[in-house]
C-alpha cells in the first residue's frame, strides 16, 4: 500500500532499476517481454506520482489529467494484454491453447475497461491510497477476466519463481477486491516491488539454462501433471553408439 507520493516515487524508482537489471540478464528475445515487466511497474508508479502531487495541488491540472490517465490506462488496458503476452513468450508458460486463453481474456477485461474509461472517473485519496473510481460495467465478470489473464499463465508455468509471481498476484489481487474493489486499481506499491524481484529471479534462472532445454524444464511444481507431458529423452543409447540401427 503507498502512503504518500514519496513512496510510489522510492518504489517506483526501486521497481524501475529492478526491471533494467532484469533486461541486461535477458540473453535471448523471447525473454526480453517478460524481462520489461518491471520496467512497466517502475513507470506505472512514478506516474501515480504525479497523481498524487496534483490531488495535493503541487502540479497543474493538465499534468494531474494526464499522469491520471496514463496510470488507468496502464492499470486496465495494457497489464491484462501484457503479462499473458509476455509470459506466454518466455516459452515455459501454460500450454499454448490455454496461454491464447489467458491472451483473450486479458483482451477482453480490457475491452470492458475501455467502456468504463470512456465513462470518466474521479481519482480522490481516499485514507493512504487514491482511489479512482473506474465505472467498469458488468462487474464482477471483467474484474474475473483481469485476474485470470494477470495471474493464470505464470501460476500454470514450469518455472517455481514464475509460478510465485502468479500465485502472489492472485492472492494480493483477492486481498484488494476483499478490501474495496477501486483499491485494486490503486495499490500497487507491495505487489509492483514483490513480483518484479520474481520477476527478476525468473530472468536469472532462464538466462542460466540453454534455450534447447526451456521445454523439458522441470524446475517448477510438477502440476498439473496432465498438461505437462514427458518430452523423449535425447540421449543416444548404447545400441546406437555401437553403429546399430535403434529403430526395429
Amino acid at each position: 500500500m503507498c502512503f504518500s507520493p514519496e513512496m510510489d516515487l522510492a518504489a517506483g524508482t526501486v521497481i524501475t532499476l529492478v526491471g533494467i537489471d532484469a533486461l541486461r540478464r535477458a540473453d535471448r528475445k523471447e525473454l526480453v517481454p517478460f524481462a520489461a515487466l518491471p520496467l512497466l511497474f517502475g513507470t506505472h508508479q512514478l506516474v501515480e506520482t504525479f497523481v498524487w502531487w496534483r490531488l495535493q495541488g503541487h502540479v497543474s491540472q493538465s499534468c494531474g489529467d494526464t499522469a491520471s490517465w496514463v496510470y488507468v490506462a496502464i492499470a486496465l488496458l495494457v497489464v491484462p494484454i501484457v503479462v499473458p503476452i509476455a509470459v506466454q513468450a518466455t516459452g515455459v508458460g501454460a500450454p499454448p491453447a490455454l496461454g491464447r486463453l489467458f491472451i483473450a481474456a486479458g483482451v477482453c477485461a480490457a475491452m470492458f475497461d475501455i467502456v468504463g474509461m470512456a465513462r470518466g472517473w474521479d481519482p480522490q485519496i481516499q485514507g493512504h491510497r487514491i482511489a479512482y473510481n473506474v465505472d467498469v460495467p458488468l462487474n464482477p465478470l471483467p474484474l474475473g477476466l483481469y485476474v485470470i489473464a494477470a495471474c493464470a499463465p505464470a501460476l500454470l508455468s514450469r518455472v517455481r519463481a514464475m509460478q510465485l509471481f502468479g500465485g502472489t498476484n492472485l492472492v494480493v489481487v483477492a486481498l484488494l477486491v476483499w478490501l474495496a474493489q477501486s483499491a485494486l486499481v490503486s495499490l500497487w506499491c507491495v505487489w509492483a516491488a514483490f513480483s518484479s524481484v520474481l520477476i527478476n529471479i525468473s530472468i536469472r534462472r532462464l538466462a542460466a539454462s540453454a534455450p534447447e532445454h526451456h521445454r523439458n524444464s522441470v524446475e517448477g511444481w510438477p502440476w498439473p501433471p496432465a498438461l505437462w507431458p514427458r518430452f523423449p529423452s535425447t540421449e543416444v543409447s548404447s545400441t546406437s553408439k555401437n553403429g546399430a540401427d535403434p529403430c526395429p
